[in-house]
């Protein structure tokens, strides 16, 4: 008789008893297939986030992630993690889950064998996150006022930065439950917080005492490295860098290989400025990179590029720079600074560049005005304190900028501004989109939308995957229906703009800095509801 032919690698069990054990809120049994030994699924300090672990016996080189969901269609996946060998085990932190609710979950692995690849599941099991804590979140309602089957909403969940203190950082779904959370502690507040590559989150904490400092966490809430100011001025210091930062603000910059580029403040003091006399603070700005050790190794300082007689906001508010945006076709880095209406090309050259301003973007800036192809001399067409410059696409030597044109002091053709304290009189925000071409030097307005109201402050915009628009538009004077702190919504890109989402955030002390789609709580991972 022909004895039977060896099992295929992939199919290798390692030598433990394939049992399977599941503990924590809500959890069940079920039994293994071939290519997994022991699972477990476990509730964290997190009570919205689980931890799944499994051992595998793949038997070559793969990858496993967990899918999970309200039922057995699952819906929702994690990353890929990596897996190898006759046992392996991986733990996996499975976020993205409303309070107090039941979900399904299973592991899926991968395993490339002599050229061919094998996929395994594992067992459904159960797991019920628990209620959300007593922490200060806003009220969120969500409307579809125009629903269109020709351009159905963008998937992804929402990222909300509430800057007001002892507010967690968080995103919701699409229906405004909170799917994820991080207490930032009693007075603090996250200024922003951003996913890292790596899966993990990254957060600037602003502290009652003016204290900062940038703390990377899990997605269960584990604190992994933090550096705070001080660390950063003496490291900064025993480096030969030419400022001192007083803190972290508004903005931070993941790159891919490791690097975060962080905003921080620069104060100095200046003998009479151009309309001030005597000694005058002034408020600066630099770039600080980080190395994947947190430490600096590139600045640059906006005191060796631009001039302090140039203040249109006064002083001492002199560039209040909000936003930082890589340049994926160079690599090099703008900077958005409200308080100049300007958006700033500034070489980096990954790392490497020499810090010059290669141009500036705005009214008296470098570039001339087009509005829909055709020339332009009236400056109200430029955006104005601006917030969230965020790159749409680049072809050759034109770039498409979406940018939230919150309009404080508008000037318009008769060199009048708009009203500049209540009830900012002929004030407007906008949505906009422009184009950017560096060799002819020319910005073309080629797309915008009033949403109606004046945003004082804050705001974010992106272009989305489906070629909609999302805003935040944040601090409207007056609110919206008469309680909102924000309003965002997600519009179809044409002439005439309809809403397709809409979510509200209430009272009017809660204003989102920014608020905006995000594909999931995982890197290269597209949730489609």
């Amino acid at each position: 008789m022909k004895p039977p032919a060896p099992l295929h690698p992939c199919l290798l069990f390692a030598t433990f008893a394939l049992c399977a054990f599941i503990f924590g809120c809500g959890g069940g049994h079920f039994n293994d297939p071939p290519g997994f030994g022991a699972t477990a699924v476990a509730a964290t300090q997190n009570p919205l986030v689980a931890q799944y672990t499994m051992t595998t016996a793949l038997g070559c080189s793969g990858q496993v992630r967990v899918e999970f969901g309200p039922d057995t269609t699952y819906g929702r996946n994690t990353a890929w993690y990596p897996a190898s060998g006759t046992s392996q085990t991986t733990t996996v932190l499975v976020a993205g889950m409303r309070a107090a609710t039941t979900y399904h979950m299973r592991a899926v692995a991968q395993a490339q064998c002599t050229g061919s690849t094998n996929t395994f599941s594992s067992g459904d099991v159960t797991f019920t996150t628990g209620p959300l804590p007593p922490l200060p979140l806003p009220t969120l309602t969500v409307t579809r006022p125009n629903p269109s089957p020709s351009s159905p909403e963008n998937p992804g969940i929402e990222s909300i930065d509430i800057t007001i203190p002892s507010t967690p950082a968080f995103l919701t779904d699409r229906d405004a439950y909170p799917i994820w959370y991080y207490d930032v502690g009693t007075g603090n507040y996250a200024f922003p917080f951003k996913l890292l590559p790596n899966g993990h989150m990254i957060l600037n904490i602003s502290f009652p005492s003016g204290d900062s400092r940038l703390r990377e966490i899990d997605l269960a809430g584990n604190t992994i490295r933090e550096l705070d100011i001080v660390t950063l001025q003496q490291k900064l210091q025993s480096a030969g860098y030419d400022f001192v930062p007083a803190f972290f603000h508004h903005d931070l910059l993941p790159l891919n290989n490791g690097h975060i580029l962080a905003l921080v403040d620069v104060t100095r003091t200046i003998d009479s400025p151009e309309g001030y006399s005597g000694a005058t603070s002034v408020n600066g700005d630099a770039i600080v990179d980080l190395d994947q050790n947190w430490n600096p190794v590139w600045g640059w300082n906006s005191w060796n590029y631009l001039s302090v007689n140039r203040h249109p906001n006064g002083l001492p508010d002199w560039t209040h720079s909000n936003a930082l945006i890589y340049s994926p076709n160079d690599g090099n880095v703008l900077v958005s600074m409200r308080s100049q209406s300007w958006i700033l090309k500034i070489d980096y050259n990954n790392g490497a560049g020499s810090g010059n301003v290669l141009w500036k973007l705005g009214y008296e800036g470098d570039f001339a005005l087009n509005e829909q192809g055709v020339a332009s001399q009236d400056p109200s067409v430029w955006f104005w304190y601006q917030h969230f410059p965020s790159i749409v696409s680049q072809e050759g030597t034109v770039t498409t900028v979406a940018i939230w044109d919150n309009g404080d002091n508008r000037l318009d053709l008769t060199g009048t501004t708009c009203g500049s304290a209540p009830p900012y009189t002929g004030c407007y925000s906008r949505a906009t989109l422009f184009q950017v071409d560096e060799s002819a030097m020319v910005a073309n307005l080629v797309w915008d939308d009033l949403p109606g109201y004046f945003g004082v402050w804050g705001g974010s915009i992106n272009q989305l995957e489906n070629g909609n628009v999302e805003f935040d538009l944040n601090a409207a004077v007056p609110p919206p229906d008469g309680i909102d702190a924000s309003r965002v919504q997600e519009v179809t890109q044409i002439p005439n703009p309809e809403v397709i989402w809409q979510l509200d955030i209430s009272p009017v002390t809660e204003t989102a800095y920014r608020a905006y789609r995000v594909p999931s709580l995982y890197p290269g991972v597209t949730w489609s509801y």
